[in-house]
Order: C-alpha cells, then sequence, then structure tokens
C-alpha cells in the first residue's frame, strides 16, 4: 500500500513563479522516504500541498488511499508535520506541553497519559519531564516537537530539515529515533534534509527533485548504481582556484563530466585507475598546485551533483580522459 501518490502535479502561483511541474512520486506505507533537492526545488511547496495547506494547480494527489482534496479533514487527522522552527509553549513543562497537545486532539484523558509515558521513555526523555522548555537546549527541543506531534497517533509524520543546526552526536540521536518510529510505531516518514548522510543512513526510498521535477526516485543502493564508473577527487586550496583549474582541465579533458563541489573537482570516469595519472601528469607539467587526489567510490552526494548540475562535459576529445 502507499501512503502517499502523487501524480503530474503542477503548482504555479498568482506571481508566474511555477514551483512545481509535473511531479510524480509515491511513497510505501511505513518506510521513511526522503525528499532532496537544492533550494528552489520545490520541496516546501510539495510539503505544503501534501499538509493541505495549499492545493496545486493541476494533478492528483491521493495520502492512505483517501484522495487529498475531497478527503482533506479526513487526512488531516492522519498526519502530523514537524517545520524548521518549533512550535513548543517553553513557559510549560514537557509533561504540560504534551497534555495540552493531546487535549487538542481530544484524545481521552487516561489514553493520553499513556502515549505520553511511552513518547517520553521512547524519545529518551525521561529527565526532562518537568523542567519548563525554556531551560532545554536546541536538541531536546526538537525531539520534544517529535513526541508532541506523535501524541496523535498519526500514520504520517512529515519533518522538515529535522537536524538542522545539530552537533552530530544530537544528529545521530535523532536518526535512531526516527528510525525506531518507524518500527515501533509504524509510522510513515516523509523528510526534507540537505544532509545526503542523512538521507543515505535513514531512507528507504529517496526522490531527487530539480526544478520542481522528480529527478530520480529509489533506494539509496539503486541510486548510487546510476554512477557506473568510480570518482575521481581532485582537491584544491580554495574555491577560487578551483573553479579557474577546472576551466583548464575542461579545456584539456573533454570527454569527462567534471563537477565544481566547494574547493574539489569530481571527475566521473570508467578508467579511473589511469585517468588520475594522466590528471597528476597534467597538473605536474603545468605546475598547477592541488591538495591531493583520489579515486573514490560513487557515494549519494555524487549522485545528487551529478543529477541536479548545470554543468556538463560533453565533448568528445581528451588526450587521456
Amino acid at each position: 500500500m502507499y501512503a502517499i501518490e502523487t501524480e503530474n502535479i503542477i503548482k504555479q502561483y498568482k506571481n508566474g513563479v511555477q514551483a512545481l511541474s509535473g511531479l510524480s512520486l509515491s511513497v510505501k506505507a511505513g518506510e521513511i522516504f526522503s525528499l532532496l533537492g537544492e533550494n528552489g526545488a520545490g520541496k516546501s511547496t510539495l510539503i505544503r500541498i501534501l499538509t493541505t495547506y495549499i492545493r496545486p494547480t493541476s494533478g492528483k494527489v491521493t495520502m492512505l488511499g483517501r484522495n487529498i482534496y475531497t478527503d482533506a479533514a479526513w487526512v488531516r487527522s492522519q498526519i502530523a508535520c514537524v517545520a524548521q522552527q518549533t512550535s513548543i509553549d517553553t513557559h510549560l513543562s514537557l509533561e504540560e506541553n504534551m497534555l495540552f497537545q493531546s487535549r487538542l486532539y481530544k484524545i481521552p484523558k487516561a489514553e493520553a497519559k499513556k502515549r505520553m509515558e511511552k513518547l517520553i521513555t521512547d524519545f529518551g526523555l525521561e529527565r526532562y519531564r518537568k523542567y519548563p522548555v525554556s531551560s532545554y537546549s536546541g536538541g531536546v527541543k526538537r525531539r520534544l516537537d517529535i513526541a508532541l506531534n506523535m501524541m496523535s497517533n498519526p500514520k504520517i509524520l512529515f519533518l522538515d530539515e529535522p537536524t538542522v543546526g545539530m552537533d552530530i552526536q544530537s544528529r545521530i540521536s535523532m536518526w535512531e529515533m526516527l528510525k525506531q518510529i518507524r518500527s515501533d510505531f509504524e509510522t510513515t516518514i516523509f523528510l526534507t534534509t540537505h544532509y545526503l548522510e542523512e538521507a543515505d543512513s535513514l531512507s528507504n526510498n529517496i526522490c531527487i527533485m530539480k526544478d520542481g521535477k522528480a529527478v530520480k526516485q529509489g533506494t539509496p543502493t539503486e541510486l548510487r548504481s546510476l554512477l557506473r564508473e568510480n570518482t575521481i577527487r581532485l582537491q584544491f586550496h580554495n574555491i577560487e582556484g578551483t573553479k579557474e583549474y577546472m576551466e583548464i582541465l575542461k579545456n584539456f579533458f573533454q570527454q569527462e563530466e567534471m563537477i565544481v563541489h566547494n574547493s574539489a573537482i569530481i571527475i566521473h570516469s570508467p578508467n579511473a585507475q589511469s585517468d588520475m595519472e594522466c590528471v597528476i601528469s597534467f597538473l605536474a607539467e603545468r605546475h598547477i598546485p592541488f591538495q591531493g587526489i583520489e579515486i573514490a567510490q560513487p557515494a549519494l552526494e555524487d549522485v545528487f551533483l551529478r543529477l541536479t548540475s548545470t554543468e556538463h562535459s560533453a565533448s568528445e576529445q581528451g588526450e587521456c580522459i
């Protein structure tokens, strides 16, 4: 069963901006699904449509088998959404916030207390239950925000950048918590993230968006398999020098695809070992300084950069590559 299905969704705002351009995707029930895309790809617009805040210009959306337009009230009762900015009353304690949330959803008092105790235990919030939220760290507030939204026992949980601004330890703890939500509550989790390692670690399926469309959707393994060749990572001292040397390399090695990422040039190569030797010789002959060079197996980051990049080498010529 699919928790979410969209078919050819188009969204054009009144100012003429078209945020979605025929987006189609499907999310299986009970999985963690990650939506990846650069800023402006249309992720936020899609979330607002799926959470019934706005309607698309055209297209079809079904959630849990129901039409999102004709059954919007029912759909809202089955979902929860955790935005980037926490929506917690910082003057109340953890328990007070959770019981207040239960009243909003008209959950019987006995059931509300039972759910609260389970969530406090599962999310490791026992030590914070009596203190005002204003005294919590950012990571704890985020965990509480998710726990609050789980009080209604949603079938689908939307998370917008759930670990943004967290340190690595808090981020890893959040990953474990999301996996627990999926396994213990059988909740479908739909998240947006800019952390590719997060999507790779958590997701059953991933959709990469560009310009309001789904470029590719699949498991992390399936997406990595799109790059059959290895990558050569050529590291320079700064991004300004990287862009300069990129143009020199592109003029000489015109056959292979190259992408600038931060202060590195990534070269997709079917013959990585011989190509790397060729690049090193080329740089040495021209006295071009670089920090390091390595051959790497394709990673999700490489797939994302390749699918969303607008710069591709297209020429058939080249001396070594």
